[in-house]
């Protein structure tokens, strides 16, 4: 199943619980609720043994329970995931670099997948909708910054959209201030990690030719979320 906040924005098949954050509700996932509001600063939304989750306060955040562990498929497979971006599941062995790097070329979600599962943000931009200004501000939130990359997605349901593992904001406008709190809370957040400590480093990864998008629906052999068949 595709989780979006517009009308047409389910795809596939599959199963997920949804908590949506101060967003409009959609249908087709089991638990869903709406919960807080953001506060003005970003600086407030640092995780804490207290506030292990702060982007439950961030209107607009899709929170999908994804259980940590997942499968490593080859550099040939597919998953079937059910949301462009995913936001975790099954993943190639081998994770993009996340160490503030700013692709030029649209990245195989299989490998930004398990960037997400070391900590990382990763910000995805439609570049047809989104212009060389904002693509230049958004990419000043990432250039250097470890445990954050961005990449552009062609036909996206939306012009911007945040991912870190299980987490998804999707926006319009490179200068939404939740942005920047979506990254303070969940940028290497300890809390909701599958695997703390992870480097983002992967020398074998190549930044200026990665494996490309694949634009096209997965045929019948993709592996599902719930791993390898």
């Amino acid at each position: 199943m595709r989780v979006s906040s517009r009308s047409g924005g389910v795809r596939g098949a599959g199963t997920c619980a949804v908590i949506v954050v101060a967003a409009t509700l959609v249908a087709g996932c089991s638990a869903e609720k709406v919960v807080g509001q953001a506060t003005a600063t970003a600086d407030s939304f640092a995780p804490s043994s207290d506030n292990r989750d702060p982007s439950l306060r961030i209107p607009g955040v899709v929170v999908t329970e994804i259980a940590p562990g997942q499968q490593h498929v080859r550099p040939n497979q597919r998953v079937a995931y059910p949301s462009i971006p995913p936001v975790g599941g099954p993943h190639d062995a081998q994770w993009a670099a996340c160490t503030g790097v700013v692709y030029a070329k649209a990245l195989r979600t299989e490998n930004a997948v398990h960037a997400l599962e070391h900590g990382a943000v990763w910000i995805a931009y439609d570049p047809a909708r989104v212009s060389a200004q904002d693509q230049a501000t958004l990419s000043a939130k990432v250039t250097d910054r470890q445990y954050t990359l961005m990449s552009p997605i062609p036909d996206m349901d939306h012009p911007i959209s945040l991912q870190s593992w299980g987490h998804q904001l999707t926006v319009d406008d490179a200068a939404d201030g939740r942005i920047d709190q979506f990254i303070v809370a969940l940028r290497e957040n300890p809390y909701t990690t599958p695997e703390v400590g992870a480097t983002c480093s992967s020398p074998l990864f190549d930044r200026t030719d990665p494996p490309p998008y694949d634009p096209t629906p997965p045929g019948p052999d993709a592996v599902p979320m719930s791993g390898i068949r």
